[in-house]
């Protein structure tokens, strides 16, 4: 049995009709230092939303990594550590991963390819990218909701796809 709404709980948040979207796609480049590391993207996305010049509508925050995710989650010092800390203990840098293993792996490789298989195994579980709902101009996160990208590899340049899409 399928659930329903219950109309007490249902509330329109914001509606928009208009014929034509608009539409917006920028990179942003970061360089990284660690990993894992957590840099909190927020502030450049709130900046890309703005000269979109959308009032209704989404933003997606992309990375074109398969070693650097995107998340949003709260960017307080001590927690950070713990999801550091957890990331390592989940994926092990020193944990004996197929990937790594150079004498048998014949795809996906360059002359001065490392050994990342633990970057890979904790991209999977975090993801690529995050959607955002965009509400009369601003991007509608929580009290203590911030964005991240994670590097989960070692220092580089990152670039991250921001996308937006709405109307006026």
């Amino acid at each position: 049995m399928k659930p329903t709404i219950l109309e007490a709980r249902r509330e329109t948040v914001a509606r928009a009709d208009a014929p034509a979207a608009r539409v917006l796609c920028e990179a942003i480049e970061f360089e990284t230092t660690a990993a894992p590391e957590f840099i909190d993207i927020t502030d450049d996305v709130t900046r890309i939303v703005e000269a979109a010049g959308i009032a209704f509508g989404q933003v997606s925050v992309y990375s074109q990594h398969t070693t650097a995710a995107i998340k949003i989650n709260e960017n307080e010092p001590l927690l950070l550590r713990d999801l550091a800390r957890l990331l390592r203990q989940f994926a092990p840098p020193n944990a004996y991963y197929e990937h790594n293993d150079f004498s048998r792996r014949t795809v996906n490789m360059n002359e001065d390819e490392c050994a990342n298989g633990h970057a890979h195994v904790q991209h999977l579980f975090l993801g690529a990218s995050e959607t955002i709902p965009v509400v009369d101009g601003r991007v509608t996160l929580g009290t203590w909701q911030r964005i991240f990208l994670i590097e989960l590899d070692h220092p580089r340049l990152r670039r991250v796809l921001v996308n937006v899409v709405g109307t006026a």
